[in-house]
């Protein structure tokens, strides 16, 4: 037998031999009988679906005009209006306030509704707070909470509770008596709305990862997830590791569209330039996206409707585009058989379709002038794609530099497979990625 067909056939081998652990993958321990910490990751996942709850009244709230009905803050919350006479005063509390003169055809009833949105929301989010918090108490007295993360459960309670100043900062932006001579309708700051909701995206992005992560333990801890690193060849080793590097680019880029949306909202930019792809029949309209009046001139792209909107859908499309790229090159590229579980596959799908639904929401949502069920419906789209995003990059954290390495070095410095490819010629290494299995 010659060098090269020896080599080959012990690279063969070698690549065969990780094809079972890819194929099982790393599935996530959601039951208590294969994960003792498990319970934890079903609270901190399920505090994740409360926060997007959270997300999606906000945007209701915000939708409907509602924001500034409630015209005080209370960190322990209060109960609504009982009576006649407690409504009355509630409602003249808010005629005192820069919003009333602009809305002074609105009846009792008409306020009643949107303080009811408003006062959800707050008490919403108190919810949550003690959903987070109680059960935190009760894991932690129980040593249920798994080594390294009890760090990560102070963050998270700090984020929750930041977030709560940070909302009332927020509409105080648009209570203050400098905002009587607003010729535009009074609305909160557009810095802090994006605040307000880039730290709750932060807060459910922080959530999700590590209700993953707990759904791991068993095999990160327990030398699963550094056996699968160890058994990739290094071709599959570097394909998985762009495809978790496009991953976490996906997951920005979702983040940064996110917060241009908010942009658009708090510039109520929705509302113009309703065509698709163009703008007002131009791919960028550039007479309009400099204000004069506006300076210093960067605040154009904050506060300029056509630049935030422009903004908006370059960020909205580029997201959708790599999205359905990263997709592509995890489901369909060849090399992609041996480098890609099935627990990723499944996210890479879910990405893909997520983006792809996400993006048409947005069309719809424009085209119809921003009606209130299909911008609630982008809204939650857009969490739908940033969880993909997420997803898919834990999925692959087989892939990380950090393990890459290491199994380099417990390979005496090359990646599992490499000794015997490296031996090959140019020509016979392509012949046998080519081979069915391989990769």
């Amino acid at each position: 037998m010659t060098a090269p067909t020896a080599a080959l056939r012990s690279a063969a081998a070698t690549a065969a031999s990780a094809q079972p652990l890819v194929s099982a993958g790393l599935p996530s321990l959601a039951g208590t009988a294969s994960n003792p910490h498990a319970p934890v990751g079903r609270w901190i996942l399920g505090t994740a679906g409360l926060v997007a709850g959270m997300v999606h009244v906000g945007g209701v709230t915000r939708l409907t005009k509602s924001g500034l009905s409630m015209t005080d803050w209370k960190p322990l919350g209060s109960l609504p209006p009982a009576t006649a006479e407690e409504w009355q005063a509630e409602f003249d509390r808010y005629k005192t306030f820069p919003e009333w003169a602009q809305r002074k055809s609105m009846t009792l009833d008409e306020f009643k509704y949107i303080f009811f949105w408003e006062w959800g929301h707050r008490m919403l989010g108190r919810a949550v707070g003690v959903a987070f918090a109680a059960p935190w108490a009760y894991f932690a007295v129980r040593r249920k909470i798994p080594p390294g993360f009890h760090g990560r459960m102070a963050l998270l309670f700090a984020m929750g509770g930041t977030q709560g100043l940070v909302g009332w900062w927020m509409v105080k932006s648009g209570l203050g008596e400098g905002r009587r001579g607003d010729r535009t309708e009074i609305r909160v700051s557009p810095y802090r709305l994006a605040a307000h909701l880039g730290m709750a995206v932060a807060t459910y992005g922080t959530l999700v990862h590590t209700g993953l992560g707990i759904f791991a333990v068993p095999h990160d801890a327990g030398g699963r997830l550094r056996g699968l690193a160890r058994s990739l060849p290094a071709a599959a080793a570097a394909h998985a590791g762009r495809l978790r590097l496009g991953a976490v680019g996906v997951a920005g880029l979702t983040g940064a569209t996110i917060l241009s949306g908010a942009f658009v909202a708090g510039n109520d930019a929705g509302n113009a330039y309703n065509t698709f792809p163009k703008m007002a029949d131009r791919w960028i309209p550039a007479d309009d996206m400099v204000d004069p009046g506006l300076e210093p001139r960067w605040r154009n792209l904050f506060e300029n409707t056509a630049t935030v909107q422009w903004n908006h859908r370059v960020l909205g499309t580029s997201t959708a585009v790599s999205a359905v790229a990263l997709a592509g090159l995890g489901l369909a590229h060849p090399a992609a058989r041996g480098a890609v579980t099935p627990q990723a596959r499944r996210g890479l799908q879910l990405l893909g379709a997520a983006a792809v639904g996400q993006m048409s929401l947005g069309v719809a949502t424009l085209l119809n002038y921003v009606p209130l069920g299909l911008a609630a419906a982008h809204q939650l789209g857009s969490l739908v794609v940033f969880t993909g995003g997420v997803y898919v990059a834990h999925s692959l954290r087989y892939a990380s530099p950090s393990l890459v390495r290491a199994a380099a070095a417990a390979s005496g410095g090359r990646a599992a497979g490499a000794p015997a490819v490296a031996a090959l010629g140019k020509g016979t290494r392509v012949a046998m990625m080519r081979r069915p299995g391989n990769l």
